[in-house]
């Protein structure tokens, strides 16, 4: 029970997050939700496919936190909540750094501004981070097999998105000043020592 309760917690602290966010957002005429919007061919694919793949990882997990088993042993279960909470901490530490720039999916045609401080100053993602952290938290306290193949290929497609869409949209959008960023923070946590290649 005591795991149940914990991670009904995760999931209401994670989401309630990101629909208030949106929520505040369109009060000022922002439409937060850009996935699929305006695009076509590969991204409109791998965005379509992100959001289907995270519609998918909460019905899982909610039937998982229902059925309350897992596989796993007690210190790993452990370990999946301190991950969900850190993951919690991440996003929302991510949401309100960037401010109104914050956006799911990317917009061709809003203009924000490149947030590099606060938690954006140790990972170029740290929305996506806490997302997976999240992601794993839950899986650990719940381990089974369908909630494993869920949500690794969420966040495959997570990974995709910044890859292939994200990052190139902000090379295109900021130029130089975001290059020089991503010569200094990693894509998903830490500072790049001088000269260093890790993404």
């Amino acid at each position: 029970m005591a795991f149940q309760l914990t991670a009904i917690f995760i999931l209401l602290a994670f989401y309630g997050c990101y629909f208030w966010k949106m929520l505040l957002q369109r009060k000022k005429g922002i439409q937060t939700n850009q996935i699929g919007k305006g695009k076509t061919g590969f991204v409109k694919r791998i965005e379509v496919v992100m959001k289907i793949a995270t519609l998918l990882v909460p019905a899982a997990e909610a039937v998982s936190i229902i059925l309350n088993r897992s596989r796993l042993p007690l210190w790993a279960r452990a370990v999946g909540v301190l991950l969900g909470v850190l993951g919690v901490a991440v996003f929302v530490c991510a949401v309100f750094t960037m401010r109104d720039s914050w956006r799911a999916g990317v917009s061709e045609t809003d203009k924000t501004e490149l947030v590099t401080s606060g938690i954006y100053q140790i990972s170029r993602n740290p929305a996506f981070l806490g997302f997976d952290l999240v992601y794993i938290g839950i899986l650990l306290m719940f381990f089974n097999w369908v909630l494993f193949a869920v949500s690794v290929f969420a966040m495959l497609t997570l990974h995709l998105q910044i890859v292939n869409v994200e990052e190139d949209f902000l090379v295109r959008t900021f130029g130089q000043a975001y290059i020089d960023y991503r010569k200094k923070v990693c894509r998903y946590f830490g500072r790049k020592l001088k000269g260093g290649n890790i993404k």
